[in-house]
């Protein structure tokens, strides 16, 4: 492929890519006891037919439609279905409560949804009554309880039945321009309330050719890349669900976070992304077992790790280093690269800071990691580390077609065709996110001579001590995450004299081990940013609403439910 295509919008790219690979595999996902593909002519029959069916029970341009589905065939289906008749899909989290679902429902008008099971859709009818009503309800599994009132439900079978070639939705979706708006999709809200991010067609375009330029050395033909972080999410939404397909990669759908190890021998991808949390977790994993290993199992690894470091850091290897670089690569670094089926080329990390320690684990053990930086309201990609020139301790440069500057007080400035519209139904905050066409980030950071991009701070996560010194929490909370004795990490001390933190033992170990881990942190830290007290709280979980759905600690939410613990360390 020499160049990225240039098509108009989502729909049209979509289509156009179903006539030029008819009998290509495009989606897999496990059902029942065998993992079935469909292919990219296949998944336009589909589309085309979901789009006509909806049209027909009045769903019209510029209706906001809700999608609340796991990673499935469906989920694009529907997607590109409503795009294609100029609606606009709202894609929310299946762990949403009903009260975060009544919320979105109220707050982007959305009168119909589309969701996977019949628990999930009781949760919307539920939603509805609360936001002010709900005309339809499309539910993909199962057929749908007979009703006589509204919502309306829809059996999926009975949308996707139309046999016709797409050619008619095809042609139709051709004629929508670039700055139509295509999806709105609600940020997860480690904060306040979600807010909508209204996304037009060519900022996620904008993201597409710049991620096409960005891996092109890898010269990628024929992918295998596994599916798992929601598609809701802007990340995977871009990425796994619209990027990656067009240019010819096969989708396979994970069966969850809790078969991800098993799928991944099972899959065998060639091409991942992944948040910083769950490298950490298998980092730890690995270092844990290595832990119960014989001493000369462990001799061996550290050596092959340390051989590894010596790579990354460009440093020349000794004779022996030379020597024996080959053996270990077979006897311990494949053993950790087979983990992730064996086959992988890239890893994407992204949707929060990956520690530049572990990020350079990986890369010792020859697993190419690249991490990238972005937001929502920008497509989401910003910036992400070239694949043949790695700097891990950075976000990378600008992908190609964004502009990118500092300002004074140092805060990340974004400027380029993969804005956002605005938020929705807010014009007020839009105007302080978006000043003389530049996205005003809220992080703030550094780039070097190259362009490289390095985040330093979040601008309005600063915690102030009593003496007016200004720390930066995230930073102090991933290097306490990255020991393998601490899971989870909050950090506290706003107006105080220091600082304090909120520790999740990880599996296996307790206070005093996590104490031992808070001490060597400690070390690496200046007095001020020391650890003076902390205590072992529960893991902050989805269920219990200290999580966003792609795994992010909800900071002020944790401190406020543990406000009494954090009150006795001060």
């Amino acid at each position: 492929m020499e160049t990225y295509p240039t098509w108009p919008n989502l729909a049209a790219m979509m289509f156009a890519r179903a006539r030029e690979w008819p009998d290509k595999p495009m989606l897999r996902a496990h059902r029942g006891a065998s993992w079935d593909s469909i292919t990219w002519g296949e998944f336009a029959r589909r589309a085309a037919s979901v789009a006509r069916h909806l049209r027909a029970v009045g769903v019209a341009a510029g209706d906001r439609v809700a999608i609340v589905a796991e990673n499935r065939p469906d989920y694009p289906i529907a997607e590109t279905a409503l795009m294609a008749i100029r609606a606009v899909p709202v894609p929310a989290y299946v762990t949403n409560t009903v009260d975060d679902h009544a919320h979105i429902l109220r707050d982007s008008g959305a009168r119909a949804a589309i969701v996977s099971s019949a628990q999930l859709a009781g949760r919307l009818r539920q939603a509805g009554e609360r936001a002010g009503g709900l005309d339809l309800l499309v539910v993909m599994d199962g057929a749908p309880e007979a009703s006589g009132g509204t919502p309306r439900l829809l059996p999926w079978s009975e949308l996707t039945a139309d046999a016709a070639p797409p050619d008619d939705i095809a042609a139709e979706a051709a004629t929508i321009p670039p700055t139509a708006l295509a999806c709105l999709i609600y940020t997860s809200g480690t904060g306040g309330a979600p807010k909508g991010v209204m996304l037009p067609h060519r900022a996620i375009l904008s993201n597409c050719r710049g991620a096409f330029e960005l891996l092109r050395p890898l010269r990628l033909k024929d992918e295998v890349y596994l599916s798992y972080l929601p598609i809701s999410h802007s990340y995977e939404h871009t990425v796994g669900q619209l990027f990656l397909p067009s240019i010819g990669t096969e989708i396979v759908y994970a069966r969850g976070v809790e078969h991800l190890a098993a799928d991944m021998l099972t899959v065998r991808p060639t091409i991942l992304t992944a948040v910083p949390r769950v490298l950490e977790v298998i980092r730890a994993r690995v270092l844990g077992q290595v832990a119960r290993e014989k001493p000369w199992r462990q001799a061996l690894f550290n050596r092959a790790l340390a051989i590894g470091l010596k790579r990354v850091d460009r440093t020349k290897l000794s004779f022996l280093d030379d020597l024996l670089d080959w053996p270990l690569d077979r006897l311990v670094r494949a053993k950790v690269r087979a983990r992730f089926g064996g086959r992988l080329i890239a890893a994407m990390s992204g949707g929060a800071r990956l520690d530049p320690e572990v990020g350079r684990f990986y890369l010792a053990l020859g697993i190419r990691i690249m991490q990238g930086y972005g937001q929502t309201e920008a497509g989401p990609v910003v910036s992400a580390n070239p694949p043949n020139a790695i700097r891990i301790e950075t976000v990378g440069p600008p992908l190609e077609g964004v502009e990118l500057r500092i300002a004074e007080d140092g805060e990340i400035l974004v400027r380029g065709d993969l804005l956002m519209h605005g938020y929705w139904g807010r014009p007020e905050d839009t105007k302080a996110a978006i000043q003389d066409g530049w996205l005003h980030t809220g992080d703030i950071g550094a780039q070097d001579a190259d362009g490289y991009l390095r985040i330093t701070d979040r601008k309005k996560d600063m915690i102030v001590l009593s003496g007016g010194e200004n720390v930066s929490p995230a930073r102090i909370e991933t290097m306490l995450m990255a020991e393998p004795e601490i899971s989870q990490a909050v950090v506290a001390g706003e107006g105080r004299t220091g600082l304090s933190a909120l520790l999740v033992p990880a599996d296996g170990h307790d206070g005093i081990t996590v104490a031992l881990a808070v001490s060597r942190v400690n070390m690496r830290l200046s007095v001020t940013e020391r650890i003076r007290k902390h205590a072992v709280v529960e893991p902050f979980t989805l269920e219990n609403g200290l999580l966003t759905p792609t795994h992010k600690i909800r900071r002020m939410l944790v401190l406020r439910a543990h406000a009494d613990v954090v009150a006795t360390l001060h």
